[in-house]
């Protein structure tokens, strides 16, 4: 059976792991709202059918990533609370 330092540090590598995956998913965000503005800009006053499903489809791609930053905040703050219980 492994320590409680053992577990501590597990946990603490684990949640490095969980940071740069959120530092990725915030990068991708941004490059995702580049990508919104540009195509905006690239299709102003176009009703098309197909634009607005690309529009749609980005603005969802957006939301979904900050759900996964929230879900990920939920997991660290729930990891720091059973390693407060150590």
């Amino acid at each position: 059976m492994a320590s409680v330092a053992e577990v501590k540090a597990a946990i603490d590598a684990a949640m490095l792991h969980v940071q740069e995956g959120q530092d990725a998913v915030r990068s991708a965000n941004d490059r995702l709202g580049e990508a919104q503005l540009s195509l905006a800009t690239a299709v102003e006053g176009s009703g098309h059918e197909a634009v607005t499903a690309a529009q749609a489809a980005l603005a969802q791609a957006a939301s979904e990533l900050e759900e996964c930053l929230t879900a990920t905040l939920h997991a660290v703050e729930q990891a720091e609370n059973y390693v407060a219980t150590l």
